[in-house]
């Protein structure tokens, strides 16, 4: 069996959650508490459903997980597009992360 820790998507979902977190260390205060739990929570819980499905025991069950993955993949560009509307991201954050975004769709797909 594959380890959690060497799929691909997983890495790729880790990566988003730092990148983020990274990003909204940045911000001035009230931004930062303001989308404390927004982009940053919706950045991580990619990563967070994949575990749980993975740690399950019937696949349906690990399906189910990767469909709220997917759903928080969107929730995070719905949140990244309403940072960029309040020029919390520079352009450059905000190509980098939907690349991620759409890589990590595309593998979801694959499960």
């Amino acid at each position: 069996m594959i380890k959690l820790a060497d799929l691909e998507v997983y890495k790729v979902a880790m990566e988003i959650g730092d990148i983020v977190w990274n990003i909204v260390n940045r911000w001035d205060f009230f931004s930062a508490i303001h989308w404390a739990n927004n982009l940053p929570g919706r950045a991580d819980s990619i990563a967070f459903n994949i575990s749980e499905g993975y740690g399950r025991f019937h696949y349906a069950e690990n399906k189910n997980f990767c469909y709220y993955s997917r759903g928080s993949a969107y929730e995070t560009v719905t949140a990244i597009n309403k940072s960029k509307a309040r020029n919390l991201l520079s352009p450059e954050e905000i190509r980098y992360l939907k690349k991620k975004r759409i890589i990590i769709l595309n593998l979801l797909i694959l499960i």
